[in-house]
C-alpha cells in the first residue's frame, strides 16, 4: 500500500468530485460564474482543516487555465514570494499563487504581494484557518475576495468515506475490508466536519481490521481515532467566539449553556486565569448590585484558581459560573459609568466647596467654603452638589427592579 495518505490520494480531480459548500459552487453561484467566465480574482479562503481549502485552490487554478505555484507560509518568507513573482512576470501563462496557511506571514511578508496583485503579475489564492481581519493586513484583505468555508455537513464527510471504500484505484476498495454503519456515523462524529481527520481515522481503522477481523466495527474505529482534539484558535477567532458564547450563556441565566463552554475551554487548554477574570468582570457587568455577593464568588474563584491550579480549579470556576448564571441580572453599574463617562470627559472645575481645603491658604482660596459635612447632620445625609452645576441634574445610575437592586437606594441629588 502506498505511504500516501488516504486524505492525499482521495482528493477531489474535479469539481464533480468536489463535497460541500453549495453556497460558492454550484449552478448560479457567484464564485461559478466568475470561473465560467474564466477570471479568477485574488481570494482568501478562510475555514476549519479539512474543509477543502487547498484542493479549491487547485481546482479553481485549474478551471481557468492558469499555472500554480504552492507556499506554505510555514516555510517560505519574503525572497520566495519574490522568486515566484519574478517567475510569473516571465512565464507565458497566468500564474496562482497559493500560500497555505497565510494568516503566519508576518505584516511585510503579506505586504510584498500587494504590487503583484494590484498589478495582476499573480493571483493569490490566500487559505487560512484563522480569522483574516484578525490576521490580514488591511491593503492584502481590500484585494481580495473572502470566502467562508464552513465545517462539511456529515452527510457529506459519510459520502467521502463511502467513497474511499469503494474506490479500488486510490481507496481502501481492494482490501476486502468492511465497515459497520455505526463505525462509519462514529468516524464522521469524531471527524467534526473535518473530512481529513474522518479519513485518516477511517484508513487507521481499515489497516487494524486487516491485521485479523475484517470488520471495522465502532470498538475498532475508536482505538484508530482515539479522542479527537478540540480545534482552538488561540489569539483567533475561535478564542473570541467561545468566551463570547460563555459570557451570554451566563448573562442569559443558563448555567447549562454556561457550563458546555467552560468545559471546552478547560478541554482546549484556555488559560483558567483568563476565564476568571472574565467572570469576575461578568459579576459587575451583568449582576452588579442585584446580588452584591456575586463579585465575592467570581473573585474567591479568581483566588482558588492560582492557589489551587487545574485540574481542581476546575470545580471552583464552575461554581463561580453556576452561582452567575443564576444570580438576577442587572446591567445598571455599566449604563452608569458609560453616562458618567461621558459627562466626566468634560474640562469643568472641581467645585470651590469639594476642593482639598487640608493645606495652608486653602481656605484663603476659598477652598470647602459652603461644603456640608453629612456627618453632621440626621441620618448621616444633607442634600448637596457633588459634581460641576451644570451635571448636577444629570442620573447615571438607574437601579433595576431586579434582586437587591430593587430595594430603595437613600435619596440623593
Amino acid at each position: 500500500m502506498t505511504e500516501v495518505p488516504l486524505a492525499t490520494r482521495m482528493r477531489p480531480r474535479s469539481f464533480d468530485e468536489f463535497v460541500g459548500h453549495k453556497h460558492l459552487l454550484g449552478t448560479g453561484k457567484p464564485l461559478t460564474k466568475l470561473i465560467e467566465g474564466g477570471h479568477l480574482p485574488s481570494i482568501v479562503l478562510w475555514g476549519p482543516p479539512g474543509t477543502g481549502k487547498t484542493t479549491l485552490a487547485f481546482l479553481l487554478a485549474k478551471a481557468v487555465g492558469a499555472g500554480i505555484v504552492q507556499l506554505s507560509a510555514v516555510s517560505s518568507g519574503v525572497s520566495d514570494a519574490r522568486r515566484v513573482i519574478e517567475g510569473a512576470k516571465a512565464s507565458l501563462f497566468h500564474t496562482v499563487l497559493f500560500v497555505d496557511e497565510v494568516h503566519r506571514w508576518n505584516k511585510a511578508q503579506q505586504e510584498i504581494l500587494l504590487p503583484a496583485i494590484e498589478e495582476g503579475t499573480v493571483t493569490l489564492v490566500g487559505c487560512t484557518t484563522e480569522n483574516p481581519y484578525f490576521s490580514l493586513v488591511s491593503p492584502l484583505l481590500s484585494r481580495c475576495l473572502l470566502l467562508r468555508l464552513e465545517p462539511l455537513e456529515a452527510k457529506e464527510v459519510k459520502s467521502l468515506l463511502g467513497n474511499a471504500l469503494m474506490d479500488q484505484a486510490r481507496g481502501l476498495g481492494g482490501l476486502g475490508i468492511s465497515v459497520t454503519d455505526e463505525a462509519l456515523d462514529y468516524l464522521v462524529e469524531a471527524g467534526g466536519g473535518d473530512a481529513r481527520v474522518a479519513l485518516t481515522g477511517l484508513e487507521a481503522a481499515v489497516l487494524l481490521a486487516a491485521e485479523g477481523e475484517n470488520v471495522v466495527d465502532v470498538e475498532r474505529a475508536g482505538d484508530a481515532i482515539q479522542k479527537k482534539a478540540i480545534v482552538w484558535g488561540r489569539g483567533g477567532d475561535a478564542h473570541y467566539d467561545v468566551i463570547s458564547a460563555f459570557i451570554k450563556a451566563v448573562r442569559g441565566s443558563d448555567p447549562d449553556g454556561a457550563l458546555f463552554w467552560l468545559a471546552r475551554m478547560i478541554e482546549a487548554g484556555e488559560d483558567p486565569r483568563y476565564i476568571a477574570r472574565r467572570l469576575v468582570v461578568h459579576a459587575s457587568e451583568d449582576v452588579g448590585l442585584a446580588d452584591p455577593r456575586a463579585l465575592q464568588v467570581a473573585v474567591a474563584a479568581a483566588q482558588a484558581v492560582e492557589y489551587v491550579g487545574l485540574p481542581e480549579a476546575r470545580l471552583n470556576l464552575a461554581e463561580a459560573t453556576i452561582y452567575l448564571a443564576r444570580a438576577p441580572k442587572s446591567n445598571a453599574v455599566i449604563v452608569a459609568m458609560d453616562r458618567a463617562a461621558r459627562d466626566a470627559s468634560s474640562s469643568d472645575p472641581v467645585p470651590l466647596h469639594l476642593r482639598d481645603a487640608h493645606y495652608a491658604g486653602a481656605k484663603d482660596l476659598g477652598h470647602g467654603e459652603g461644603y456640608k459635612y453629612p456627618h453632621d447632620f440626621a441620618d448621616h445625609w444633607v442634600e448637596q452638589d457633588y459634581r460641576p452645576a451644570r451635571f448636577s441634574g444629570s442620573r447615571y445610575y438607574e437601579p433595576s427592579d431586579q434582586g437587591e437592586e430593587a430595594q430603595p437606594p437613600r435619596s440623593s441629588v
